[in-house]
């Protein structure tokens, strides 16, 4: 077996002075017998020499006799006197081994007192380790955890109070555990020198705050007994590392002075308050990251209001809250007006800085059963609990005049101020579901931006609801439709006036019904372009007609050499990448980039002029042309062919379909024309319904006709017969 060091020391002097004493002992014991044995033997010749000398008839014989015995009587004497000297000496050693002995023994004792623990001791504290076991419900309710495991620790050392402190950015909070019965003074007192011993122990001064909570804990043997309150402590450091809250504390127990604790009672308490520490401390940080967690699952980080999730359950109970009962709300859409131009202007600093002012102004003209909530980036939504509304209404503009008045000021100290946009909405007169409301909302609001926003407006205003509901419908269909590939290239023949060759194919987009119908773009584009999906018509119909001209290619078709024209919106054009996957698509497809025409109408093309010329100065670079569609419907067309150059002008087709009968539009498409082939420019003439207007645009050089005269627009790119 294996011994610490200075218990091997101690066992080895143990048995080397124990063997001493044996060896000792053994040696006077042989010493004590050859002595026995040599004053046997001498006594026995004295007694025979005395015998012999009584039995002499001569005096003298007799005489000599008896003093040969003296003689041995003198020397036996001297001997039992060495003897005993002898064995004095031997007993001192002994005892002096002896002592020796039962002094390193006590030695011995003290040594293992020290770092021995009793078995009793080892299995309570196991019993309150065990007890000391993480969980959410623990964690969210580490106070309470703590009484359940100081119950048991209690058992292994009846002391008369546990605390823990935290030190954190707000302050000092001192968590009180008491553990029996004391009297209103003793807590007082108690209290007073815990708080000061804390204070100490952290290194705060004697006058900081301390925000004191206390937890009764009803146990046997802890009744303090004395009048002065003398206050041990025993404590452990919380060592808990949160940079958000620099939290720091400590955590320990205290005891009356009358009360002593063995070193193994200590090195238990020590062991289990380590544990403690950890549990407490880690405990505090996870119910902080928990609280946390769940304020943000329903809260907006930005403005503190509650997020589109929770208006959303909030907006369904209240639905159904209101059937049953038989009561009504309202809900306020607002949209921050002309947003953009903030983060713009100043920065997104100063772009937070006005939704959290927004937010503020929102949550002080409600009222505490109302909710309020951030649904996107510059959208909030507020449930106005039994409003009717025109009450609503009421409420709506009071927020909108405080936000006009209101002055914000920018990370630059420029001043600005905000409007809103507010859509009203009533449970159940305007909408019998949570999504019907927010939807007709949405429509109030943005029949507001459409009238020049900074205002409010109530659904039962709008006169065509049922159209903008179905317009709702119409636009979940086409994001289906998208998305199912069911909007489709149809090609309509572009020919050349004079010898009526097909020179290309404009791109036009159908959608096919589920139920089997085509239907012409004229019946959707308006809804695609309100809401934002003209970037993915854009490059679906980009996809699929490169695709078409790579199979023409592959088997080459006389059609392959024909170009595209492939319409553009301007929020693809905004987006900026088009060119870009426009180019990737021609490599993938091994489709010359100088068959594709990209066409954008007039109105969208003088939107933005620096940044058309650039565009136009990239897609030039990369191969591409461009065609100007609608042209002369503009109110500024001369100002722009001045400063842009376009490879194709195509004319306008409600001019074009008139020339027979009206003198003017006749002229307007023959000075048109003369303009464009004067600055080098191709005109196309759209919409050539019969044979005489294609004549008259021949006789006018007319580069390039299209129409239904020309050919119809068709599922597949092929020739058609020439019109000459």
């Amino acid at each position: 077996m294996n011994y610490p060091n200075h218990l091997e020391e101690l066992r080895t002097n143990f048995v080397n002075q124990i063997t001493d004493i044996l060896e000792n002992q053994s040696r006077s014991q042989r010493y004590a017998a050859d002595n026995i044995q040599l004053t046997h033997d001498v006594c026995i010749d004295i007694v025979q020499k005395l015998k012999t000398g009584l039995n002499f008839t001569s005096h003298n014989d007799g005489k000599l006799a008896m003093n040969n015995a003296m003689s041995d009587c003198d020397r036996l004497d001297k001997s039992l006197t060495l003897l005993f000297d002898q064995y004095k000496r031997q007993q001192t050693v002994a005892r002096t081994k002896i002592q020796e002995v039962i002094v390193e023994f006590n030695r011995a004792l003290k040594s293992l007192s020290s770092v021995l623990i009793e078995k009793d001791l080892l299995e309570r504290q196991s019993k309150v380790l065990e007890s000391i076991i993480l969980s959410h419900e623990n964690v969210t309710q580490w106070k309470e955890f703590v009484q359940n495991i100081l119950l048991d620790f209690h058992a292994i050392f009846p002391f008369n109070f546990f605390y823990i402190t935290f030190a954190e950015e707000k302050g000092v909070s001192l968590f009180l555990y008491i553990l029996g019965e004391y009297s209103p003074e003793i807590l007082l007192e108690a209290r007073q020198k815990l708080c000061q011993q804390v204070l100490d122990s952290i290194g705060l001064p004697k006058d900081s705050a301390v925000d004191v909570e206390e937890f009764k804990i009803h146990c046997k043997h802890s009744n303090f007994v004395g009048k002065d309150l003398d206050m041990n402590m025993i404590s452990v450091p919380v060592s808990v590392v949160d940079k958000a809250t620099n939290l720091s504390g400590l955590l320990g127990v205290s005891y009356a002075s009358h009360q002593r604790i063995s070193p193994q009672e200590e090195s238990v308490i020590r062991a289990i308050l380590s544990v403690m520490v950890m549990v407490v401390g880690s405990s505090k940080v996870l119910s902080r990251a928990l609280m946390e967690l769940e304020y943000y699952s329903v809260h907006d980080p930005l403005t503190g209001l509650y997020n589109r999730r929770q208006f959303n359950d909030v907006l369904n109970y209240e639905v159904g809250r209101c059937e049953r009962h038989y009561h009504e709300f309202c809900v306020l859409m607002l949209d921050i007006d002309n947003f953009k131009d903030i983060n713009d202007s100043y920065g997104h600093a100063t772009g937070d800085d006005a939704l959290r002012a927004v937010a503020e102004i929102l949550n002080r003209n409600i009222r505490k059963e109302d909710l309020c909530a951030r649904i996107g980036g510059d959208e909030f939504a507020i449930i106005l609990i039994e409003t009717n509304a025109r009450s609503g209404q009421i409420i709506a503009d009071t927020i909108a005049k405080m936000l006009r008045e209101t002055q914000l000021t920018s990370t630059q100290c420029d001043s600005f101020h905000l409007t809103v946009s507010i859509g009203v909405s009533s449970f159940p007169q305007d909408a019998k579901t949570a999504n019907e409301l927010m939807v007709s909302g949405d429509d109030a609001m943005y029949r507001v931006k459409s009238l020049g926003k900074d205002g409010v407006f109530l659904v039962e205003q709008i006169e065509d609801r049922i159209n903008i509901r179905e317009t709702r419908t119409q636009v979940e269909e086409l994001r289906c439709a998208l998305q199912e590939n069911r909007i489709v290239p149809y090609y309509q023949s572009i020919v050349d006036c004079k010898t009526g060759e097909v020179m290309a194919f404009e791109t036009l987009a159908r959608l096919k019904t589920l139920e089997g119908e085509t239907r012409s773009a004229s019946v959707f584009i308006e809804t695609i372009e309100k809401y934002g999906l003209s970037r993915d018509l854009d490059r679906a119909m980009i996809q699929n007609s490169l695709i078409a001209k790579r199979n023409l290619i592959k088997a080459n078709a006389p059609e392959a050499n024909a170009k595209i024209f492939l319409n553009l919106s301007v929020q693809e054009i905004q987006g900026r990448g088009i060119l870009g996957f426009a180019e990737e698509l021609c490599q993938q497809m091994e489709v010359p980039p100088e068959k594709i025409v990209f066409e954008l109408l007039e109105r969208d093309a003088i939107g933005d002029m620096t940044n058309m010329r650039k565009f136009l100065n990239n897609l030039r670079a990369k191969g591409f042309s461009f065609a100007l569609d609608d042209f002369g419907s503009g109110y500024n067309s001369f100002h722009y062919l001045r400063d842009l150059h376009f490879e194709y002008v195509k004319i306008d087709g409600e001019f074009v379909r008139n020339i027979m009968n009206s003198k003017l539009d006749y002229a307007l498409v023959h000075n048109l024309s003369r303009l464009c082939q004067d600055i080098g420019m191709l005109t196309i003439a759209e919409f050539v319904e019969n044979e005489e207007i294609l004549l008259a645009l021949q006789d006018m050089g007319i580069n390039y006709v299209q129409g239904y005269h020309i050919g119809m627009p068709v599922s597949e790119m092929r020739m058609t017969e020439k019109k000459r």
